[in-house]
């Protein structure tokens, strides 16, 4: 999709500057927009790293308040089964 979009630019920039005698320009932009599609290639590489730290980090806790949550329960079971053994 990157390559496709940097494509089409550099084809819409020479047909538009092809008449024009200073080509050091145009060079200039395309290094400029190589330069840009590569910095957001690496940020969109970081931010799906950021991505999947964070996804490891969500089930590491929906696995840790499930265990929670079961051992709250067994605590109750176990009160229950003691308040139903005393008698005044």
């Amino acid at each position: 999709m990157n390559k496709k979009v940097l494509m089409i630019a550099g084809v819409a920039m020479t047909a538009l500057l092809g008449g024009c005698a200073n080509t050091t320009a145009l060079e200039e932009s395309v290094a400029n927009l190589g330069n840009k599609v590569d910095q957001l290639s690496a940020e969109v590489s970081a931010m799906k790293a950021d991505q999947s730290k964070l996804s490891a980090d969500v089930k590491d806790a929906k696995a840790a308040a499930m265990d929670a949550q079961a051992e709250a329960k067994r605590a109750n079971d176990r009160l229950d089964n003691v308040a139903t053994r005393y008698k005044k």
